[in-house]
């Protein structure tokens, strides 16, 4: 029987959607009716729209999808400009403010606190910008996402830019592939540092030669999400650039012909691979759903991967000053915990304009690029005051955060994650020293067990869970140690569980004091971790409480707003009008 959510997205789904979504603008949020808005809400995605969880009914997030995170000169001021005017909530951060942009780990930019209302005007201006919320979430296509540099990167074989762009311009839209089972996320990577993450992807073009010429290998049914993390398997097949999109096409027509639409937790390409194997799925592939000999795959670069690979004096991300191949600079700038006040991006938008050619791209740890900076410009650019907060060399445990949306927003997160991620790596910078030579060293905290995070791909992986300490439940989590991606991508190995999280600092300053003093000469600490079976690694460091202070140590989930004055669910001034102005209770 097909589940609950494929019975709504066969009544509407798609570009259908966005005429309902029109009308109930128009008409307010008291229009949905209660008993359907499950049902509209899951359609909503599909438009890059989320409601955000109990105690702020009424309000979204919404996602604007940038492919290969490339945004184009004016866009960036656009983005600013719509969160300052729009995404400004009833409840102000304490450590953001009242309006911000989220950049995320698959290169596209979130705004929270969207009023239904306003939703037209919002996509008037992003549409009229070249910019659009269409498919950023929902089961189809969502964000490409690739080498965040690719056309101005020296390490390239290939520029993937174009290709991205037209897989881009193929698939969103495209009634063909509007009503996939689950998302379907693709990576397309032309350089030789592996900065596209393909195998975390469902579908990844990774840059690879065969018979004298450049293009692509294909891997397939990659993910992190749940339980469940999967890398993505080769299925024998290269393609060179012009014949990517058909072989795109075709794999995910056969995730949409053959993927369960029974059981949404095994909706995924990842299962089917697990299930037919890489051999059946090239072969239903070729037989089925492309028109021309696939050729055989080629001699890939993937001994050559650095990005994320935990390697110190490596080209690990796009973080710092790098020159480009037409003697221009790009200017990577880390942003803690990807999240930027609105009124700092204006000003970067600014900046962007005055030093580059206007355009910012967007990484996947969540940080942002300007591009094309003459060298005579470059250092009074370093000098604007905006980057002593986003830093071009930022300290290791400012430059390895990563965090996802938590319980601020999030319906599935279990902990608080953005302010705690901030303060985790504010206590480690100023009381824990790094061993010698640690340049890189990534601290991924996700709320839940969905990922968004990426935990699994760091060297410390945090996972939001709940514990009882003095007798009181507390907000916790579980500790994994030695992730990465590179020429042998591996996952976490999960160590410690239910850690109160005002322990966890202690625990990694007493994990890096143990690294420090067992590794062997010029060990990195991804090869410190994997040298050790599961009981020494359990064995390895002890949680303990320190000086850090955690004020999010209470049941934020069941709060209104974690940072709120008043934080139980009754304070909540939502649902609200168009206005922002509570709609009186029926009761």
């Amino acid at each position: 029987m097909p589940s609950k959510v494929e019975n709504w997205k066969s009544e509407v789904y798609g570009n259908d959607i966005r005429d309902h979504l029109m009308e109930f603008a128009e008409e307010g949020w008291e229009s949905i009716p209660d008993d359907e808005q499950d049902a509209w809400f899951e359609r909503f995605k599909w438009w890059g729209l989320y409601h955000q969880r109990s105690g702020q009914e009424s309000y979204f997030m919404m996602r604007i999808g940038t492919p290969n995170g490339v945004i184009e000169p004016g866009q960036l001021e656009v983005i600013g400009e719509v969160a300052k005017e729009y995404a400004t909530g009833p409840a102000e951060n304490p450590e953001f403010g009242d309006a911000y942009c989220d950049w995320t780990t698959r290169q596209s930019i979130q705004l929270h606190w969207i009023k239904l209302e306003d939703i037209p005007e919002i996509f008037d201006k992003l549409e009229s910008n070249g910019l659009s919320a269409q498919q950023a979430c929902g089961d189809s296509w969502r964000n490409i996402v690739g080498c965040p540099v690719a056309g101005k990167d020296e390490h390239e074989h290939i520029d993937a830019w174009p290709v991205a762009e037209e897989l881009h311009e193929t698939f969103k839209g495209n009634d063909d592939y509007t009503n996939l089972p689950r998302k379907w996320k693709v990576s397309v990577t032309g350089c030789d540092q592996g900065c596209g993450q393909g195998d975390i992807n469902d579908l990844a073009f990774e840059p690879a030669e065969k018979d004298g010429e450049l293009g692509f290998n294909v891997r397939v049914g990659g993910g992190l999400a749940r339980k469940e993390a999967r890398l993505a398997r080769d299925i024998d097949v290269w393609v060179p650039p012009e014949q990517a999109s058909d072989v795109a096409a075709g794999m995910s027509a056969l995730f949409r012909e053959y993927g369960d639409r029974d059981d949404r937790f095994n909706a995924r390409i990842k299962f089917l691979v697990d299930e037919w194997g890489p051999e059946k799925v090239r072969s239903v592939l070729q037989e089925e759903f492309v028109d021309f000999e696939l050729p055989t795959a080629g001699e890939d670069m993937r001994d050559q991967y650095t990005y994320n690979a935990g390697g110190d004096d490596v080209h690990g991300d796009h973080v710092g000053v790098h020159q480009q191949p037409d003697g221009n600079y790009y200017v990577g700038l880390n942003v803690l915990v990807g999240r930027m006040g609105a009124d700092d991006t204006l000003e970067l938008a600014e900046l962007a304009e005055e030093y580059g050619s206007g355009e910012v791209r967007l990484t996947q740890r969540q940080n942002v690029i300007v591009t094309d900076v003459p060298e005579d410009d470059l250092d009074e650019f370093l000098e604007e005051p905006l980057l002593e907060d986003y830093s071009p060399d930022p300290h290791p445990f400012m430059r390895g955060s990563i965090a996802c949306t938590g319980t601020e927003f999030c319906s599935l997160s279990i902990t608080e994650t953005k302010n705690r991620q901030v303060r985790y790596a504010r206590w480690l910078k100023e009381n824990v020293e790094l061993p010698d030579g640690v340049q890189d060293f990534h601290i991924h905290l996700s709320g839940c067990t969905a990922s968004c995070a990426q935990p699994q791909i760091a060297d410390v992986s945090l996972r939001g869970m709940k514990t009882r300490k003095d007798g009181e439940p507390v907000e916790a989590f579980d500790i994994g140690l030695g992730g990465g991606l590179g020429e042998n991508p591996q996952f976490a190995d999960w160590v410690e569980m239910r850690v109160a999280a005002d322990e966890v600092p202690g625990y990694i300053e007493n994990l890096l004091a143990a690294y420090e003093a067992e590794r062997e000469a010029g060990e990195s600490f991804r090869e410190f971790i994997a040298a050790r079976d599961e009981e020494a690694l359990q064995d390895l460091a002890e949680a303990e409480e320190t000086s850090y202070d955690d004020p999010y140590m209470h049941n934020t989930k069941m709060t209104w707003y974690p940072y709120a004055d008043e934080d139980d669910m009754n304070a909540s001034p939502a649902p609200t009008d168009g206005t922002g102005q509570p709609i009186p209770s029926d009761d």
